[in-house]
Parts: structure tokens; sequence; C-alpha cells
């Protein structure tokens, strides 16, 4: 249950950052922007890191494959695409995209296995939720 209200956290996180980030950048532009939201973010987990965790840097040296090491690149990614897509299409619609984006290649990932996820079979019920929830993404856009 817990890992429930994490993912709502979560959810809601992303959004009040993406509409922060998109403000910051209408005065820095939006490779400073970025830079700032990673750089802050590392001094974060620096800090949380002196105080509660010291574990070892190292580690990360045995981390393999090493492709997995790219998630401090995708998330530069993913905030410059939060940033221009608010920007564009305004927080609720950006966010639905977004979540029903990460819905669909979340599932894809499990059907394939992919990344050291354990494969997943095919299920209608999901397949069906999914659907349901691009039908509500056309109900959002409708005008």
């Amino acid at each position: 249950m817990a890992g429930f209200f994490i993912a709502l956290l979560s959810g809601a996180l992303m959004s009040i950052q993406g509409v922060f980030n998109t403000q910051v950048t209408k005065t820095t532009g939006e490779y400073v922007s970025n830079a700032w939201v990673q750089f802050s973010a590392l001094a974060v987990c620096l800090g949380v890191w002196f105080f509660a965790g010291r574990d070892s840097f190292g580690a990360i040296a045995r981390v393999e494959p090493k492709y997995m090491l790219l998630g401090g690149v995708i998330g530069a990614g993913i905030t410059w695409t939060v940033i221009r897509s608010m920007e564009q299409l305004g927080p609720a619609k950006a966010a639905l995209l977004i979540v029903i984006a990460q819905l669909i290649v979340a599932y894809l990932i499990e059907l394939a296995g992919l990344f050291g996820v354990e494969k997943e079979p095919l299920e209608w019920r999901k397949v069906g939720g999914m659907a349901l929830a691009l039908i509500g993404v056309a109900i959002f856009q409708w005008k």
C-alpha cells in the first residue's frame, strides 16, 4: 500500500516540478533551467547521502550493463521535454499525455522483458485499460 501512495506523491511532485521548471525557464532559458534542476537534485542527494546514506560511490563501477548508468542523461531529457510540453500544452494536457506515454512504454517494457525487468504475458484487460486511458485523453482534448 505504501508503494501506491508513493506513486501518487511522485505524480503530484512531477506536475508541480514541471510548472516550476517552466516558470524558471521563462527567465533563464531551457538549458540553464535544466542545469539548475539537475544541480539542485545532486546537491539534495549529496546532502541526504552525507547525513543518512554512506553507500559507496565505488559501487557505480560495478553496475552492469553499463548503459544502465544513463539514467541521469535520460533525466535531463525528461526535464527538458516536460518543460517544453508544459510550455506548449499547459500543465494538465502535458501531464496527461506524459502519464499515458509512461503507461504504454512501461507496459511494453514488461511485455518484452527489457532492461532486466521480468517478462510478463499480454493481458487484454491491461490493453483495454490503456485504450480507455487514450479515450480519456481524447475526451480531455475535445473542444
